[in-house]
């Protein structure tokens, strides 16, 4: 039988993949591969390959996208070379193509491991109460083992500039904020003028570790027997100051709580996911982290949030971005600016 023709998946030739791929999956029957889009858009986007009897899955930048530090596979390949072997979970993998001649850009292959992100509620609700407890603790156990990686252990010595990490990210949101101006925000105004205030001591004061970028229950495979089986999407992986993680991943809960389902992932509300003081409590027990000055880091959370949120809200008023829910995504920057400016005065 010769080789399936290509079905126009986008960003996928398969003509020009099987070459490449029969190198670095030999065991596969290349003739007989076929690509399924998975998930699509302005992030990186992720691929289902088959050849009927195995599967794996394949990660690329966005169509059209020249390379940049956002969409840099090279980054997500190296952070889970790293972090195997270690007790954090990630897929096994296959290899990396620095090639842009055989798909347009950039690309690695790994594992497709069997497992569920749960991203809602009502997808966690049927599992009862001590499953989700389970489940959600699992994520908090596993953020905290990233968290106690030694970079320089695992070879990531080199990988980052932690050095100002703090600060950096504090101009970084500013300018993303600034990109999207419609309307003036004054909280948005305070907010940044006491992180930039805060960041210099809270980088003096951190410790570089591996940093996630984007760490939420969505964001790892859960299996059947509710076992946390992989950490996925490194695209914002980083060498800095960890705790970033561990706020952003409570100021998710808090915009779940302020929006709902419609907007954001809002598995946090479902019964039995710990409360924010529990997560605070477990991650602490776990790790040698300082957490003294956590509500600038809340803080630093609800403004990169914020400033994206934001982003969404203008687009929408541009008529770019139409869909149930994006209507309200205007109305939940106020509140959230107003929780940062509260963390930082409460913790």
């Amino acid at each position: 039988m010769g080789p399936r023709d290509d079905d126009g998946t986008p960003g996928i030739d398969l003509a020009r993949l099987r070459p490449w791929f029969a190198r670095a999956v030999p065991q596969a029957r290349t003739d007989e591969l076929s690509a399924t889009l998975i998930t699509g858009g302005k992030s990186n986007l992720t691929y289902r390959l088959t050849d009927g009897t195995a599967t794996w899955i394949l990660r690329r930048p966005p169509l059209g996208h020249v390379l940049s530090t956002a969409h840099d596979m090279g980054r997500e390949y190296t952070v889970m070379s790293a972090l195997a072997g270690t007790a954090v979970p990630v897929p096994r993998l296959h290899g990396l193509c620095r090639d842009a001649g055989v798909l347009g850009a950039e690309f690695y292959v790994m594992e497709a491991v069997a497992g569920t992100p749960y991203r809602t509620a009502a997808e966690l609700e049927p599992l009862g109460e001590q499953r989700v407890r389970a489940i959600s603790t699992s994520l908090v156990d596993t953020l905290a083992d990233l968290h106690e990686v030694d970079p320089d252990a695992v070879g990531l010595g080199g990988f980052g500039r932690p050095e100002g990490f703090l600060t950096r990210q504090v101009a970084r949101w500013r300018r993303q904020l600034d990109a999207s101006y419609s309307r003036d925000l004054p909280a948005a105004d305070r907010l940044h003028a006491a992180l930039e205030a805060r960041a210099p001591a809270a980088d003096a004061a951190s410790r570089p570790g591996i940093v996630h970028g984007d760490f939420r229950l969505d964001n790892v495979l859960i299996d059947g027997d509710d076992r946390l089986r992989a950490v996925i999407d490194w695209e914002m992986a980083a060498v800095g100051d960890p705790v970033t993680d561990l706020a952003l991943m409570l100021l998710y809960a808090r915009l779940a709580r302020l929006v709902g389902e419609v907007v954001a992932a809002d598995a946090s509300n479902a019964p039995g996911y710990p409360t924010e003081s529990e997560i605070i409590a477990r991650y602490d027990a776990r790790t040698r982290r300082d957490l003294g000055d956590l509500g600038f880091y809340l803080g630093l959370a609800a403004f990169k949030l914020a400033a994206i949120l934001e982003g969404i809200h203008c687009r929408h008023m541009r008529g770019q971005t139409v869909g149930p829910g994006f209507d309200r995504i205007g109305e939940v920057i106020h509140p959230l600016l107003d929780a940062g400016l509260a963390a930082l005065r409460d913790h």
